[in-house]
């Protein structure tokens, strides 16, 4: 039977468009909603996230070749968490996506660094998803790909180093599809981000109902 401390925490997340939830709702920052920072990761065009109060969405616009191999190329927002964590949101591509391959991802990350361990889900362009994850810094990306093509919530989850990834309708039920094991230290970086899989250009994605919950154990 769930308890009083997780129905609380249900509820919250379930009423609130976006919200971050660690132990207690937190406020929203006007420029950066929930997040602490946004960064350009490896070699790309100047990316952006621009949030929008009225709507709690997020639009983030990033450049970069690929997040694969043993590097990554992406714009990123983040805040920093020690522990277990859920990272939620629906994502939604603008109309007539000209790269199939771009990607938009929630991700937990040991550093800033091109090279950096990692495990995220992310939805391409093309409608598929996967968990992708990096096990060893400089090591190779490895992926799973969902069997649910053209989810919009996205959730990925992290109980220790085990992290699973889960897709869903807006409207329905999340359904977990693989797990990975990926070993990461102290506090890591959580958060959203998107790769144009375009060394030369941009692209963007719309992150709305955008949650970041830590468990306490």
């Amino acid at each position: 039977m769930m308890n009083l401390r997780n129905s609380v925490r249900v509820a919250l997340a379930a009423m609130l468009p976006v919200t971050c939830l660690f132990g207690a709702a937190q406020s929203l920052n006007s420029k950066q909603g929930i997040f602490a920072g946004a960064t350009d990761i490896g070699k790309t065009l100047p990316g952006s996230t621009v949030f929008d109060p009225a709507s709690g969405s997020y639009r983030v616009t990033g450049g970069g070749a690929d997040m694969w191999g043993s590097e990554d190329a992406f714009h990123l927002s983040w805040v920093k968490l020690s522990g277990d964590a859920t990272l939620t949101a629906d994502v939604q591509f603008p109309a007539n996506v000209s790269v199939p391959l771009e990607k938009a991802v929630l991700i937990f990350r040991q550093s800033l660094d091109p090279a950096s361990s990692y495990a995220d889900i992310a939805i391409h362009g093309d409608g598929h998803a996967t968990i992708q994850f990096r096990s060893v810094a400089g090591g190779k990306t490895e992926d799973v790909v969902a069997p649910q093509h053209g989810p919009v919530r996205l959730r990925i989850e992290r109980k220790g180093n085990l992290f699973t990834a889960y897709t869903g309708s807006a409207d329905g039920e999340l359904t977990a599809f693989s797990s990975t094991t990926v070993v990461m230290d102290g506090p890591v970086y959580v958060g959203i981000g998107f790769c144009s899989h375009n060394a030369d250009g941009l692209a963007s994605a719309t992150f709305s109902h955008v949650t970041v919950e830590q468990t306490t154990r």
